[in-house]
């Protein structure tokens, strides 16, 4: 046997060296996770990896349901730009009137 099973994969395990707030996005390399819950520097919490959340867009967005959503870290926003952002997911609502979309996480 080469591979064992060990969890649903939903949320995976993180130890900040600063305190993450509930809502923030963190970034580990090619991998964006979102903190569910507030997590106190050096304390172990957990990022969720899947599901479906609300983000704020730049202004002027092309994001569009069905499209691929990027966070663009430096501007904390999605945006269908993928140049220099990191991969969240699929758009799957867009609400342009409050620069807001629900995206998909998919990793």
């Amino acid at each position: 046997m080469t591979v064992i099973y060990k969890q649903r994969g939903d949320s995976i395990d993180y130890t900040p060296a600063t305190d993450v707030a509930a809502g923030d996005v963190v970034v580990l390399n090619d991998l964006v996770g979102i903190a569910k819950l507030d997590i106190k520097a050096g304390e172990l919490g957990a990022l969720a990896v899947t599901g479906v959340f609300d983000f704020p867009i730049d202004i002027g967005s092309t994001l569009d349901v069905g499209i691929t959503a990027y966070w663009n870290v430096a501007g904390k926003f999605a945006t269908d730009i993928d140049t220099g952002n990191k991969l969240l997911g699929k758009a799957i609502r867009i609400d342009v009137a409050n620069n807001r979309a629900l995206v998909r996480l998919s990793q």
